[in-house]
């Protein structure tokens, strides 16, 4: 008989402790984190068909067409090593790094651009550069909530009472994005293919 009032006492104290909104945070962060990804997907899946437009008119810049193919190769490999672990500080840096990297050879597509008028002109090449750069967009969307989310997580579990169900149940402060400037987080990545089918 005991038992159920001291059960209905714990749990009276657990939901007024923060354990609640400690879940709901963690939930927060998990789910803008999967939309990051989800994001950088959607622009790993552009590359291929944006690779064979650009090689149907300059097969001859092979050189910048592998380095595309090459760095979403390399991004596509650091997205899954770092699928399941954003706190792995160490994976965080090389995917980011790798998603840098595709979006500098991307952005060097748009000097083949300039110097094919007729790949300018192309419908596909210009729907592909459309969804490319609304891509851009909803990536630095997407980043911007991820790192509310873990800015949100983190005061949370580091002010009382939440600090104390953080320690009890093992909740550390998650990593947020990196970036080696600081004002790049909050800008939209410049990505400009020509601006002439805006």
């Amino acid at each position: 008989m005991l038992r159920y009032p001291l059960l209905f006492i714990i749990v009276f104290m657990l939901s007024g402790c923060g354990y609640n909104d400690i879940q709901s945070s963690d939930e927060k962060v998990n789910s803008s984190w999967a939309e990051v990804l989800n994001q950088y997907q959607r622009r790993a899946d552009l590359v291929p068909n944006l690779v064979a437009t650009v090689k149907g008119y300059s097969s001859h810049e092979a050189s910048v067409l592998e380095a595309v193919t090459k760095a979403r190769a390399n991004a596509m490999a650091a997205t899954a090593a770092l699928q399941h672990k954003p706190d792995d500080l160490r994976a965080l840096q090389q995917w980011q790094q790798s998603q840098q990297t595709l979006t500098g050879t991307l952005s060097r597509l748009n000097i083949i651009s300039e110097s094919y008028p007729e790949l300018k002109a192309d419908s596909l090449y210009r729907d592909l550069m459309v969804q490319l750069e609304g891509t851009e967009n909803r990536i630095a969307v997407a980043r911007g909530r991820y790192v509310v989310a873990v800015q949100q997580y983190n005061t949370l579990i580091r002010q009382f009472p939440g600090v104390l169900m953080a320690k009890l149940m093992g909740y550390h402060a998650k990593v947020n994005l990196l970036s080696a400037n600081e004002d790049v987080v909050s800008q939209v990545p410049t990505v400009n293919f020509g601006g002439a089918y805006h």
